[in-house]
């Protein structure tokens, strides 16, 4: 038997160098060390004191200054004192994926979080893997039917678009996405709860995903006490993952919540590595890894695609406020859900006339667009006119427009609500047309 090649492999994959340093300065959550060697991005390993029986700390490199590396811890810093040992593990990032993860609960590092054994995948995925070339990208051609009547009809998505759903806290966004991620038509779901209370994630999991949903989906979950870097790479993960199986030619629905805890999160780091605060002490890195993130989502040359749903929680319902902004800029279309309507249990509280898919015009046919032109227009009236009609003053005859849209808010309204999704587009748009028509009859 031939064991050279053994040999050789073993040798090529022996460690015989290390690269280490030694901490000399904890600041926060900030690790300062003298040394080792190593590149922004890189991992390295914190060993403890020998405290309590402390185990290891995972880090990875957020600064280099002055000979000194700064680094951000992946767990609690129990046990890590000035002098304790660094080692460079000599690679960036990266995640064990593979359709092991398919039906499973992990966390950024693809640890199971369900309670069963760790998934034994056979491939790696880059966690900051450059975005795919814009030329080599097809265009969007295919809808995503997402099983909800007011986005599939109004907001039309195709494979591959990237969108956020903008809402205040308590205004029904998990609840949207649950409903999306049970009756989209995708190939597969990968879903990143960022920053959510530990007792939600189970809450999101058995009633707003269900049994049936988990078995085609994959769950990445940072939870909020955890440190920021984890926050940070449970979102970068899903990313990884989602590409990995859209390469294989899948289309592949990524649904993240939130947006706004990963930007709370690197901003917590930017200022720990002593970058400047800027618009409400979110950092300069903020704004560049919004975009770095988004674009690694959308259509691929394999005929896969990533469709993300990006969930944006504004502050005091301030769409204005720099992550949103930056956000709005970023993706291919928003979904705005209103307090008011969720006021007035008005399921799902989609605001159509500050929604907007980017798409839809390539997406939607003639006859669709012109039904959903009609539609806004009756809904643009009603607000417009609202304060009007409630006071009383308005005498019916006065505004054929107005006429028109009161006689068809009832039966509008009650299509745009919807306890269930399922609905199938065709369907919802041959009901939307039915309600048109008895108005214009009428």
């Amino acid at each position: 038997m031939n064991l050279a090649p053994v040999y050789r492999q073993a040798l090529q994959s022996a460690q015989l160098v290390r690269r280490i340093g030694w901490v000399r300065r904890l600041q926060g959550l900030a690790i300062e060390a003298e040394g080792p060697q190593a590149e922004l991005g890189e991992m390295c390993r914190v060993l403890p004191a020998d405290a309590d029986g402390a185990s290891p700390v995972l880090a990875e490199v957020v600064g280099l200054e002055h000979g000194r590396v700064v680094l951000m811890p992946y767990a609690p810093l129990r046990g890590v004192a000035a002098g304790c040992r660094v080692e460079a593990l000599g690679h960036a990032s990266r995640i064990a994926v593979g359709p092991q993860l398919v039906g499973r609960v992990i966390d950024g590092f693809g640890e199971p979080l369900d309670g069963r054994p760790r998934p034994a995948c056979g491939a790696w995925a880059e966690l900051h893997a450059p975005a795919t070339n814009p030329m080599e990208r097809p265009r969007i051609s295919r809808v995503l039917e997402t099983g909800v009547r007011a986005i599939d009809a109004f907001l039309t998505l195709g494979e591959g678009q990237r969108m956020g759903i903008f809402a205040g806290s308590g205004v029904g966004k998990s609840s949207l996405l649950g409903m999306i991620t049970r009756h989209a038509r995708a190939d597969l779901n990968v879903i990143a709860l960022i920053g959510e209370r530990g007792r939600e994630v189970r809450e999101f999991i058995e009633e707003q995903l269900g049994e049936a949903g988990l078995r085609r989906s994959i769950v990445v979950v940072a939870t909020s006490e955890q440190p920021a870097l984890a926050r940070i790479r449970a979102a970068h993960a899903a990313v990884a993952v989602a590409r990995h199986f859209a390469q294989e030619g899948r289309a592949v629905l990524l649904t993240m919540d939130s947006i706004t805890r990963l930007a709370m999160a690197r901003r917590e780091v930017g200022l720990a590595a002593g970058e400047p605060a800027t618009a409400r002490g979110y950092t300069p890195s903020v704004f560049a890894e919004l975009p770095q993130l988004c674009e690694r989502c959308g259509t691929l040359p394999s005929g896969g695609s990533v469709t993300a749903l990006l969930t944006v929680l504004v502050e005091g319902d301030d769409l204005n406020e720099p992550v949103a902004d930056c956000m709005r800029s970023i993706l291919d279309g928003h979904v705005v859900l209103s307090r008011e309507l969720a006021q007035q249990a008005h399921f799902p509280a989609i605001d159509l006339l500050r929604s907007a898919s980017r798409l839809m015009k390539d997406l939607a046919s003639g006859p669709d667009r012109d039904r959903v032109r009609e539609a806004v227009r009756h809904l643009a009236v009603l607000e417009r006119n609202r304060q009007l009609v409630e006071l009383g003053a308005y005498t019916a005859g006065a505004n054929p427009a107005l006429d028109a849209a009161l006689a068809l808010e009832a039966a509008l309204f009650a299509w745009l609500r919807q306890e269930a999704g399922g609905a199938a587009r065709e369907e919802a748009l041959q009901q939307l047309g039915a309600i048109l028509s008895r108005g214009s009859a009428a």
